[in-house]
């Protein structure tokens, strides 16, 4: 028993509510809620009233878009400068090596940051030398935190259980 409580206890130790996310990622997530359903302009009451009301004339009071007609997004920028912000986690591939970074400022064209808790290591790197694609931002995961509340939780009624057994 006691072997399994170890192992629970060094695997939760291992686990972090944070994750990275490129920024494709976050555009279909932002996307996906940005799409909203279209409401109609006929009140409820009219509609429960009156089952026959022209709908044309409805439509004709205001304008309405074509259903195919795709919303353009605002272009994202694609400058890597803007990408990494400065005092904010990223996980950025540089030479086919991955590092976690928290960048510190931009020198005109050079990254200067340091590895993340690790303030005494100055990392520099060129902004043509950054992968662009594969740059990821670091984001805190919340249902990774309710997975890990709900196991907490039940470690602990376990815990309690076999005290009192």
């Amino acid at each position: 028993m006691k072997k399994y409580l170890y192992l629970l206890v060094i695997s939760f130790s291992l686990i972090s509510c944070y994750t990275y996310r490129s920024n494709a990622e976050k555009d279909v997530a932002s996307k996906n809620t940005a799409e909203a359903p279209v409401k109609s302009n006929v009140p409820a009451a009219q509609s429960i009233s009156n089952p026959q009301v022209d709908l044309t004339a409805t439509e004709s009071k205001s304008p309405r878009k074509p259903k195919n007609e795709v919303k353009n997004p605002a272009p994202k920028s694609t400058n890597i400068q803007e990408m990494l912000e400065a005092n904010k986690y990223f996980k950025i591939d540089v030479a086919d090596k991955s590092y976690k970074i928290q960048v510190v400022k931009w020198d005109s064209d050079t990254l200067v940051a340091h590895v993340i808790h690790k303030p005494k290591k100055i990392l520099k790197f060129h902004k043509n030398q950054i992968n662009q694609s594969t740059i990821a931002e670091r984001r805190f995961s919340q249902p990774t935190a309710d997975i890990i509340t709900v196991v907490a939780y039940a470690a602990i009624g376990v815990g309690i259980w076999a005290l009192v057994k």
